[in-house]
């Protein structure tokens, strides 16, 4: 009999160790599912996230974005009440074959042309850009923020939406460059840069750590803004607002060139583009008939090659070996938030 209870006992030991590991268990699946249940997605803040595709600053390329997200560079925050969409990526990692730029950024999956048109709209802001750089160089501390790109012949970009600011301003710049559609040899391209708040790209510092004076009507780092790009019948609209800050838009031809003989070239390029040798002429007919898509995100300008090569291009700034960590850890990463973003139709501009 006291063998019995000493069994008895044992099991009954036995049972309650086996019972306490399932209610642990139990209780961090529930805290799992719970978390996943509250993790947003940047899909669920930009609902047309099937019609994009994504690169983002480590290399990675994914086709499929519907409740896909990733630490670092692509993830959703969120801010007074506010989800935004958080595009970062580091001054040096692994870009795309047409650029020695890194970005997170997105890419449009349907194509069309000029005559047919398109339309992308965003409301975002800056948080950051790259702190280390070269002041003489215009791309330096600049992001862009949305664009164009052409899928054939030079694979050249219609408009470049820029965010810049200067280390130590508290104002940066918004400015959009319209690349030529270059005639002959692409080596000779060019970007004729308009501001819209603030400069143009086309002002930069006198020596490498000295910067011009901060622009008057600038907007800020976390400053909101929107813009739209709207192509229709072969004419891009354009449409920059901004509270605090005057609406401004533009009108450029896509199907007919202003810049197609060397009397053409602005002074703005013959003095900035005078270093590098570029003084191309445009084909007469522009972009037409050439297949185009959008692309939007955080395409970081700040790169680490040697300004004495290029100073319009290469900015000089810190890379540290390509360590993205670093970077992060160091300022030399672009990061821009959006609060919406949309595709669509290109549409008939309302009367002025």
């Amino acid at each position: 009999m006291k063998k019995t209870v000493l069994a008895t006992v044992t099991v009954f030991v036995l049972f309650a160790c086996k019972d306490k590991p399932k209610a642990t268990t139990d209780s961090a699946s529930e805290s799992a599912v719970a978390m996943k249940n509250t993790t947003k997605y940047p899909s669920e803040l930009i609902p047309q996230m099937d019609e994009w595709k994504i690169l983002l600053g480590d290399g990675t390329h994914k086709e499929d974005l519907v409740n896909y997200a990733k630490d670092d560079f692509f993830y959703v925050e969120h801010e007074n009440e506010t989800d935004w969409v958080v595009f970062k990526t580091p001054n040096s990692g692994i870009t795309s074959r047409t650029s020695s730029n890194t970005r997170t950024e997105l890419g449009q999956k349907k194509h069309w042309i000029p005559e047919t048109g398109g339309k992308l709209n965003a409301t975002l802001k800056v948080q950051h850009v790259s702190t280390s750089g070269d002041a003489r160089v215009a791309a330096s501390y600049s992001v862009v923020v949305g664009q164009i790109h052409s899928d054939e012949g030079h694979e050249n970009e219609p408009i470049k939406i820029f965010y810049k600011k200067f280390p130590g301003h508290t104002k940066g710049s918004v400015f959009w460059n319209y690349e030529i559609n270059t005639k002959g040899d692409n080596s000779k391209r060019w970007d004729y840069s308009t501001a819209v708040w603030g400069y143009d790209m086309s002002v930069v510092g006198p020596t490498a750590t000295s910067y011009p004076e901060e622009p008057e009507d600038g907007i800020a780092l976390g400053e909101e803004f929107s813009y739209e790009i709207n192509v229709y019948e072969g004419i891009m609209y354009l449409t920059f607002s901004s509270e605090g800050h005057k609406t401004i838009k533009f009108t450029k031809n896509l199907l007919k060139s202003n810049f197609t003989k060397k009397s053409d070239i602005p002074q703005q390029i013959k003095t900035l583009y005078a270093s590098i040798g570029r003084d191309g002429i445009e084909r007469e007919n522009a972009y037409a008939g050439e297949i185009q898509y959008f692309k939007l995100g955080a395409y970081n300008q700040t790169n680490g090659k040697s300004p004495e090569d290029n100073l319009v291009w290469s900015t000089g700034a810190d890379v540290y070996d390509g360590d993205i960590a670093k970077q992060y850890a160091n300022g030399s990463y672009a990061e821009v938030w959006f609060k919406e973003a949309t595709l669509g139709s290109g549409s008939a501009p309302e009367a002025q």
